[in-house]
């Protein structure tokens, strides 16, 4: 698994102990019309489906064994406050229960408000900076593993943004898995 796509995607970059996608993200495809009608539909129902077949491939990786917690890329509060939830909340959840790993969707925060990602080219999704996003952490937080849980990978800004935060805790290690992983 270290030489696939969405590990590459971060080497040099940010340390990644595992990084993959459950599915590949097409255009007008199938994956694209199941993120759009979890992420903007409301059928949440989507991310807990996905969310239990996806941990019968994860509990096979030896690296997933050592992850203490998962956790979501977070939405700013006023999205939050717009959609209603956050997209990816019943995948880690599902993925959570079935292989029974704490979720942790308190860790990590978005503290400033963006525009969508999803409109903007790989050169605009690169204004994501290390301000973004940042954790409260406590003592108990130091020497874990945690498993950074999003939607879509495309450029991957996002996820080397919220890793960095997640970096801050002393002797943590990250884990990268999305739904989905698309080429940018």
């Amino acid at each position: 698994m270290a030489g696939n796509d969405t590990t590459k995607k971060f080497y040099g970059i940010i340390p990644v102990e595992f990084s993959a996608a459950m599915l590949y993200f097409h255009k007008k495809g199938i994956v694209q019309n199941l993120i759009h009608n979890l992420k903007y539909k409301k059928h949440q129902e989507i991310g807990t489906l996905l969310g239990e077949w996806y941990a019968k491939d994860l509990e096979s990786v030896a690296n997933i064994k050592t992850v203490s917690e998962i956790i979501p890329v977070p939405l700013h509060k006023k999205r939050l406050e717009e959609r209603g939830y956050n997209q990816i909340t019943t995948f880690c959840e599902a993925l959570s229960n079935e292989l029974k790993i704490p979720y942790n969707p308190n860790l990590l925060y978005r503290s400033r408000y963006s525009k969508t990602q999803t409109k903007k080219d790989k050169e605009n999704r690169k204004d994501i900076t290390n301000a973004l996003f940042d954790v409260h952490f406590t003592e108990a937080d130091s020497n874990k593993h945690f498993l950074l849980v999003d939607d879509v990978m495309t450029s991957g800004a996002t996820l080397e943004a919220c890793a960095k935060a997640l970096l801050k805790i002393p002797n943590s290690k990250v884990s990268i898995v999305t739904i989905a992983y698309t080429q940018s």
